[in-house]
């Protein structure tokens, strides 16, 4: 259940031990996804708690069909826009396909790229069991990680499709023992996506740590959804999961008509609008 925030929430940075006293208090987590300084600045002045820098910045910002290309040098590049842009909110980046998973040693590299190079607060990565070692080593040299399970994007070539995820008796007790595995593998948080509510409920209270979902129903102790697809500038992707909250595709685009129009019709600039 929804909580308004106490004074004490309002103005403080926003830290992974702030999100586990917000679940602690019941308070919800807001979180969107940013890959740039104007829109970061914008997010964080209206309060959220959480900023990711999400891979998904492959079908947004890069117009791939989907994450899998998204590069370490392309995830640097957007978080050093996005932290610059953030004062309060805890600011996360995405770990790209095949930046954690060919060794240990690798994703300790990479991960200490993200770090050092962006000023971001944490990382995330996808997988259960697979990533648990991995996790392990990341938190123990002081790497906050928040971990990623149900429909994970970096494997939809293997899931070959974005079909809910842990919909059968099996795959949800796989998802429900990955959850505790990563806990005790010492992720802060846990991202949930696109898994039956009841699930996402299940998970979230058998966990001790906060769990952030999107497409996984009300239960969780927070939500994070696409910017884009929260404020209507997606017009070609509508899943159920997601509320619109905005339809700046059409404000836009009225917009920048009427500037054509205007130009055009020798209407701008005015003569208050030169000099």
């Amino acid at each position: 259940m929804s909580i308004s925030k106490p004074s004490n929430f309002l103005n403080k940075r926003v830290t992974t031990k702030r999100l586990q006293e917000m679940k602690d208090a019941g308070i919800s987590i807001s979180c969107l996804t940013a890959y740039d300084y104007t829109i970061a600045k914008i997010l964080d002045n209206a309060g959220i708690d959480v900023i990711l820098v999400g891979d998904s910045l492959g079908n947004v910002i890069q117009g791939h069909d989907t994450t899998i290309s998204v590069s370490l040098e392309d995830t640097v590049y957007h978080s050093k826009a996005v932290v610059k842009g953030a004062d309060r909110a805890l600011v996360i980046a995405d770990m790209p396909f095949m930046s954690y998973q060919v060794s240990t040693k690798e994703a300790i590299r990479n991960a200490g790229i993200l770090m050092k190079e962006t000023g971001c607060s944490a990382v995330k990565l996808e997988g259960g069991e697979m990533v648990a070692d991995t996790i392990s080593q990341l938190t123990k040299i002081g790497i906050p990680v928040m971990g990623h399970l149900g429909l994970t994007p970096q494997s939809i070539n293997q899931f070959g499709s974005y079909k809910t995820r842990g919909k059968d008796k099996k795959e949800a007790e796989e998802i429900k023992k990955d959850a505790l595995l990563l806990q005790e593998s010492g992720v802060f948080a846990i991202v949930l996506e696109k898994i039956p509510a009841t699930l996402g409920k299940e998970i979230t209270e058998s966990l001790d740590i906060p769990t952030i979902g999107i497409g996984a129903g009300p239960f969780c102790d927070g939500q994070i959804l696409v910017y884009t697809d929260m404020l209507g500038l997606t017009v070609d992707f509508n899943p159920r999961f997601v509320r619109k909250y905005a339809n700046l595709n059409e404000t836009i685009n009225d917009s920048v008509s009427k500037y054509i129009e205007d130009i055009r019709n020798g209407e701008f600039p005015n003569e208050e609008e030169s000099y």
